[in-house]
């Protein structure tokens, strides 16, 4: 896209009007291999800022929960601007009606926080996401660590991925993008060696279209219920699904596409395995409520739920989601998943032409 309203600058970082991304950190060295302002300049944005965390920031959240649920719910009566007050089975009934109204079209404001795990600093860390705000679109990916046993970095296999698909997606159509096509693309065009989860989605006026590759994915929060979370794709505990280079791993036509209803008031968390291994829906979903009572922007709200994760990770007796699966598959674990973790934050609101 051409470059949208003004923009400043500080030093090799572009804040945007319109999408922000920001890079938490707990030091103040400048990174190497971290990609700033897209330097096509046609309307996407990459990791971004270095930002240091404030210890503490969060701990007055009231997050209690240490079990999953299939439906995380909380009262949203002081966030109606945000989520609509209709039954979560009204808006889902209503959701078709009002994408095929040509007056209507849906709009996504997002921002992102990536915290690269602490020994993982200099490099960067494994992780890699986009947002192009024109196409309505965001992805993020997920180097595996595995390689660096035998000297291979993910990071960079994760992070090609994520660029040519901010390429692919520039490729289409617009408002004829496919996600699943989109990844097809960029894993065919990525030969950095290493492999990779990956999650792209595209909001459209008839929903959300997404593919998920992985154990990274997203969640659809309405009206302060978690409605939708994509399925984890692994072969076995702590082995996810992942693309390879040189066709060697699974192939994107593995991944599981989605077509979910949107409604105006919607925010779609998406994120790696750092979120979900250390949060469950319910703890986003509190979060994110917190946030939108607060007024708080897409930015504001992922680095609250990425220094929450950050949180639960360093704890040893919290019971995460990661040590819950992992006793699950017979291993003695306690407490969370020390890991990069990538979180993208996107609004869904509604742009009516009288």
């Amino acid at each position: 896209m051409a470059a949208s309203g003004s923009k400043t600058v500080f030093g090799d970082v572009y804040i945007d009007d319109k999408v922000t991304s920001t890079r938490l950190d707990l030091s103040s060295k400048k990174h190497t291999g971290v990609y700033f302002a897209d330097q096509s300049r046609i309307g996407c944005l990459k990791a971004s800022v270095s930002l240091k965390i404030q210890e503490q920031s969060d701990r007055h959240l009231p997050l209690k929960s240490h079990h999953t649920s299939s439906l995380a719910c909380f009262s949203t009566r002081a966030a109606l601007d945000v989520f609509d007050s209709n039954s979560k089975e009204e808006q889902i009934e209503k959701s078709s009606d009002q994408a095929t109204l040509g007056k209507t079209t849906l709009k996504l404001l997002s921002g992102s926080c990536y915290l690269p795990h602490p020994a993982k600093l200099e490099t960067g860390g494994e992780d890699a996401h986009f947002i192009c705000v024109d196409e309505q679109a965001i992805g993020v990916a997920d180097g595996v660590g595995g390689w660096a046993e035998v000297g291979i970095d993910a990071g960079k296999f994760a992070r090609k991925l994520m660029s040519n698909s901010r390429a692919a997606i520039q490729d289409e159509s617009k408002g004829s993008i496919n996600p699943a096509r989109v990844l097809e693309k960029a894993y065919s065009r990525t030969k950095a060696e290493g492999s990779s989860t990956a999650c792209i989605m595209v909001l459209k006026n008839e929903g959300i279209h997404a593919i998920n590759l992985g154990d990274s994915g997203f969640i659809v929060i309405r009206d302060g219920c978690t409605v939708f979370h994509s399925p984890v794709q692994q072969h076995g505990f702590n082995f996810p699904y992942q693309l390879e280079s040189g066709n060697k791993g699974d192939l994107p036509s593995s991944g599981q596409v989605f077509t979910i209803p949107a409604l105006p008031g919607d925010v779609i968390v998406a994120g790696t395995d750092g979120l979900f291994d250390n949060l469950y829906d319910s703890e986003v979903t509190a979060v994110v409520v917190h946030a939108v009572r607060a007024g708080l922007g897409p930015q504001d709200t992922a680095q609250k739920i990425v220094a929450l994760a950050r949180q639960r990770a360093e704890d040893r007796n919290w019971q995460t989601p990661f040590a819950t699966a992992a006793q699950d598959a017979g291993f003695r674990y306690y407490g969370g998943k020390l890991d990069d973790i990538t979180v993208i934050v996107s609004y869904v609101s509604s742009n009516t032409n009288m």
